[in-house]
């Protein structure tokens, strides 16, 4: 059945890719989806027997790599951890076929969409069921070669190509620093099997080595080079600029891409490795700073943006900086929580502003929407779920398990700790109001779009919606539901050995011990955020246009993204480009191959060009020229033999 869940996806890719002309466009969502469905439901079999029943373990799918030292297998773990991804993973992934079937129903080319949405879906399942080192890596760059693919799918845009290009490299960079983590591994550990890293863990503890001349922690070292890949695929500061160029892609690339797998996958990389990271307090503080500076920084970005799932993609940033908050201060299966709750109502979001989008006839800009409730009252209805869930109303999935992360920042009772309450706690405030504020200006007040767009809003197709529907209910009972297994009194029961936490972390008892006015806090914080969305947007509507002009620097420098683009644009780009253009001209063109080739030749052109003259046809000329010849070589036997005697 493991093997099934993993591999069905790979199935569908391959025939949807090499068999699509043959099967058509119907046939291969028919093929793919179906085949996805069957691994979802197969995903949700198989958390309810490791997760409940004491299930799981370890198969072995081949020998690998035999060379030297190194010995790996192809193995699929499967252990809670790995259920739970396998959940979140299929489960979204399933939703979001189905959902473009309908979605692109008009592209002509579906059956290379369908065969990357497969190909994606295996390399988080590759990703996610990985028992080594690199075997992690394998599914690492499979995701970012498959979101590639699908970020660039409309490749005749030439904005779609620059951030396929932009998210690839970007992502390479962190992955730069993850292969070296791996290298390090190998190098320490003499292996990258997990459990034998794991189990010589505690070795390492307090040992140095040398690294870029000064004297570093082991695990330290280790775990930071890990990290930075963690930063770049889940799209953390610094390495954030790709994710909202992604939106580039088609909506339900979007919602897979940004809602519950590839984004995630630092995540769930972080909580494997948690036997690392718990040996490292300066990796952990690192994680939970980059986690609150990004929860921080995101949220501010989207309180201004206009593109309705640019607005989405920045929540998604912001609450990836939660999980990494989470994870900062040793409460993994809080993280992990989050994770969970958040691909429902991230993925319901990303889903029905597809749905919108496809109403409003291609058309993204909340400015040009508005008074859409009553013209499509489900998507608002589904929409209005979704956002409830990401501010956290109480009850409802996102409010168990942000709340929980807002008081693991306040339990750690340390100084990073306390930065993590207060940028997170800010940054609630912030998502309720963006949030409100998207809802707001697409589906109330008066319509600003054009009469001709909106005589042609409609509902979307039934294929559309109902996942809408499914992803709603998970919206709403998932936080419920697995609170006591994540976070309550089955944590030992349901996680076992998944999640490592030393002697000394206490942190999921600590949280439940905090004050009251901490647990209250995001509540409060979304009930305020509501408030002023409803001020700026229903309320006093010409509000948002005085501040935005009485707060013209801090609104531009929002609305610019803190201007990161722009600065690595000037401090990377631009050196690299004059770097690479001095190269091409002036050291290929001018000096190699000016003085090889091209001058060879060229030199060889000007004396055939000379010699070609004396070939003029005239008998007088030849004459003069057999006089020359004959008069060189006097010369010559008179100089050569010493002279006339």
């Amino acid at each position: 059945m493991y093997s099934a869940i993993v591999f069905l996806p790979l199935i569908g890719c391959l025939i949807a890719g090499f068999f699509g002309r043959f099967i058509g466009a119907r046939g291969s969502e028919i093929v793919t989806c179906s085949l996805m469905v069957l691994a979802a439901i197969l995903s949700w079999v198989v958390l309810i027997d490791v997760g409940l029943n004491d299930g799981g373990g370890r198969v072995e799918i081949l020998r690998w790599i035999s060379s030297g030292d190194l010995d790996v297998s192809w193995s699929l773990r499967v252990d809670t951890l790995t259920a739970v991804m396998l959940v979140v993973v299929n489960t979204v992934s399933s939703l979001v076929h189905i959902y473009s079937i309908g979605y692109m129903h008009d592209d002509p080319h579906r059956q290379r969409f369908f065969a990357y949405l497969s190909l994606f879906t295996f390399s988080m399942l590759m990703l996610v069921t990985s028992d080594n080192f690199l075997q992690l890596f394998f599914g690492w760059e499979g995701v970012g070669l498959a979101s590639y693919l699908l970020i660039g799918f409309w490749y005749q845009k030439p904005s779609a190509n620059a951030a396929a290009i932009k998210a690839f490299v970007v992502n390479r960079i962190g992955d730069f620093g993850f292969a070296l983590g791996i290298f390090a591994v190998f190098f320490v550990f003499g292996t990258i099997d997990f459990d034998t890293v794991f189990a010589k863990a505690p070795e390492q503890v307090g040992k140095t080595i040398e690294f870029l001349g000064y004297q570093i922690d082991v695990i330290t070292l280790i775990c930071l080079l890990l990290f930075m890949g963690a930063m770049g695929k889940s799209a953390q500061f610094l390495l954030h600029t790709w994710l909202p160029d992604a939106m580039e892609g088609p909506t339900p690339v979007s919602a897979l891409i940004h809602a519950a797998t590839m984004v995630t996958a630092g995540v769930f990389m972080v909580a494997r490795l948690s036997p690392l990271f718990e040996f490292s307090p300066t990796a952990l503080i690192v994680v939970t700073a980059i986690g609150a500076t990004t929860a921080f920084f995101a949220a501010t970005v989207g309180l201004v943006q206009n593109d309705i799932k640019r607005v989405i993609a920045y929540s998604t940033c912001s609450q990836l900086g939660y999980m990494f908050v989470a994870l900062g201060v040793g409460a993994y299966s809080v993280g992990i929580f989050h994770l969970f709750t958040h691909a429902f109502f991230k993925a319901l979001l990303f889903l029905g502003s597809g749905s919108v989008i496809h109403a409003m006839s291609d058309e993204q800009d909340i400015r040009h929407m508005g008074g859409l409730r009553k013209l499509i009252p489900f998507t608002w209805a589904m929409m209005l779920i979704g956002t409830l869930a990401l501010t956290g109303f109480p009850f409802t999935a996102g409010f168990y398990s942000k709340d929980a992360i807002v008081e693991a920042a306040f339990a750690a009772h340390s100084g990073i700790g306390m930065y993590a309450f207060y940028a997170t706690v800010i940054a609630a405030f912030m998502t309720s109001f963006y949030s409100w504020r998207l809802m707001f200006l697409t589906f109330h007040g008066k319509s600003r779009a054009k009469q001709d767009v909106l005589d042609h809003v409609h509902e979307s197709p039934w294929v559309m919606l109902i996942p809408l529907v499914l992803l709603a209910v998970g919206s709403i009972v998932a936080g419920f539901l697995f609170k006591a297994y994540f976070v309550g009194d089955a944590y030992q029961s349901f996680w076992r050995t998944s999640l490592f936490t030393g002697t000394g972390n206490t942190i999921l008892e600590d949280l439940h011990h905090v004050p009251k006015l901490v647990v209250f806090m995001p509540t409060i914080m979304m009930v305020a955020g509501f408030l002023v969305a409803c001020l700026m947007y229903i309320w006093v509507p010409v509000l948002p246009l005085l501040m935005s002009r009485m707060f013209k620097p801090i609104y531009l420098f929002f609305l610019n993204k803190w201007y990161f683009d722009e600065l690595y644009d000037w401090v990377f780009v631009r050196p690299a480009k004059w770097l690479g253009r001095f190269l091409w001209k002036i050291g290929d063109g001018r000096i190699i191959d000016g003085l090889g080739p091209d001058g060879v030749t060229a030199r060889v052109i000007d004396v055939t060009n000379r010699v070609v003259r004396l070939q003029s046809g005239y008998v007088y000329h030849y004459a003069f020229a057999m006089l020359i010849g004959v008069a060189l070589l006097v010369t010559y036997f008179m100089f050569a033999t010493g002279g006339v005697q």
